[in-house]
């Protein structure tokens, strides 16, 4: 038994409801597309399915020790299926049973790599908008391991819609200190790709409101810095990917919450398509 579950990552009921959401969308977005191909006249999209920390396609739940369906399987098993379909993880052991799993397919591509320089190399140029391709990213990290520039890219191609997991427990583990000169140079460093500058320390503090009372009286030396919520600073993130990346839709996120009731992450949809979006916007409503 320890040999079948080798490679795999434990996961709780928070990321079997992130699971469902990836599922409801992929099927929708994959029936639309094939609709569309059966309609005379209208434009053939090539449809791809990238899964940027695809990890080994199968989880064991935590709780109950029951084999559960990757992000992989998941996508690979959509009655509509996608034309191609893209799994990138670094690590070696999870890659190679991915490759077990995924070997009943001949549309499957499995890279071995840093997620980061995979996409912005050999996959995301495979979806030009004006090639009409078109592609869902699944977008994973298991912390702060994600690149601003994927985002960034995926939003500006247009072509790309995302589903993105904001890792804010490791955000506020690693990179929460009112100064930022408190902060470790790895989560420093590493924060500061995620989000793309530094900005994000502005974003994660906000000048204390008793201090600002102090200071009007003529009191204090400076404003006093307090957290802001965790929603509040998600919903920074959520302009960011708006104003910056260029996603022209962006709907409010849904925090994943653990069995203690603490949000672990906040799941993410990105696109440029206004049908996409409100499909998406309707499935994680139910969740929020």
């Amino acid at each position: 038994m320890a040999e079948d579950f080798a490679g795999l990552d434990e996961i709780g009921d928070w990321s079997v409801d992130k699971l469902r959401i990836l599922r409801d969308y992929s099927e929708r977005y994959s029936l639309i597309l094939q609709n569309q191909r059966n309609q005379r006249g209208a434009k053939q999209f090539f449809t791809g399915y990238i899964d940027a920390f695809a990890g080994a396609g199968e989880h064991v739940h935590k709780t109950s020790g029951a084999i559960v369906k990757g992000s992989p399987l998941i996508a690979l098993e959509l009655p509509h299926r996608f034309d191609h379909y893209e799994f990138i993880d670094l690590n070696p052991e999870r890659v190679g049973r991915l490759i077990r799993l995924a070997q009943r397919w001949s549309n499957v591509s499995v890279h071995q790599g840093d997620c980061n320089d995979v996409l912005l190399k050999a996959v995301l140029p495979k979806y030009r908008y004006d090639d009409y391709r078109r592609a869902l990213c699944f977008l994973d990290p298991y912390c702060l391991q994600l690149d601003w520039k994927v985002m960034e890219t995926a939003g500006r191609m247009r072509s790309i819609e995302i589903f993105l997991n904001f890792p804010i427990h490791d955000m506020n583990r690693n990179a929460k200190r009112k100064s930022i000169e408190d902060v470790d140079p790895k989560s420093w460093t590493n924060m500061t790709k995620f989000w793309g500058d530094e900005s994000w320390h502005p974003a994660m503090f906000a000048p204390s409101r008793q201090a600002d009372f102090f200071a009007a009286l003529g009191g204090g030396e400076g404003p006093e810095l307090e957290k802001v919520g965790n929603d509040s600073f998600a919903g920074a993130f959520q302009k960011r990917l708006k104003d910056v990346a260029g996603f022209k839709y962006v709907p409010d996120p849904v925090p994943m919450k653990n069995s203690i009731g603490a949000v672990v992450y906040y799941l993410f949809f990105a696109s440029n398509n206004d049908t996409g979006a409100r499909i998406a916007n309707a499935i994680m409503k139910g969740y929020r």
